[in-house]
């Protein structure tokens, strides 16, 4: 695997004394998620990986990820759905959301739930980082535009 490297996305520095950047996973095949683990290690994010999950919120609010990385088929639930809870969820609406899915028609068929991003199986590992860092960065982006929108109306 190649050396990567991230740009830097403020207030998603690592190893600078900074906030590391957490990212949710639920993904049923084990072997992503090994490879995952070590893209995100490399990339400097924190990760925790769930094969499947009754209720996403709970999980959400517990770890308080800066982004949810879904499998849109899952066993025993729906990616989707799970995206859907996040995105109407007050506290946690502006976490971003990226769905995979080795069947884009099916996702496309049902809606985008409100995802940030979605990235069809297989994917390059540049391209999902390459999703990740602009997801974030928006994520940034919208969170300093509200603060700065905050302190007008004070």
């Amino acid at each position: 695997m190649k050396k990567l490297s991230r740009k830097n996305i403020p207030g998603n520095r690592t190893r600078t004394g900074f906030k590391i950047t957490k990212i949710l996973v639920v993904e049923d095949d084990n072997n992503l998620i090994e490879i995952l683990e070590i893209l995100f290690n490399e990339a400097g994010y924190q990760m925790k990986a769930l094969n499947s999950v009754k209720k996403i919120i709970p999980i959400v609010e517990d770890f308080q990820p800066d982004l949810v990385l879904l499998d849109c088929l899952l066993p025993e639930s729906n990616g989707g759905e799970f995206c859907r809870q996040i995105k109407l969820n007050e506290a946690t609406c502006l976490i971003p959301v990226i769905i995979f899915s080795a069947y884009p028609k099916v996702l496309l068929s049902l809606g985008d739930y409100g995802c940030d991003a979605f990235i069809a199986k297989p994917f390059d590992l540049d391209v999902l980082l390459f999703h990740i860092e602009k997801c974030l960065e928006t994520k940034h982006n919208t969170q300093e535009n509200l603060e700065q929108l905050k302190s007008k109306t004070n």
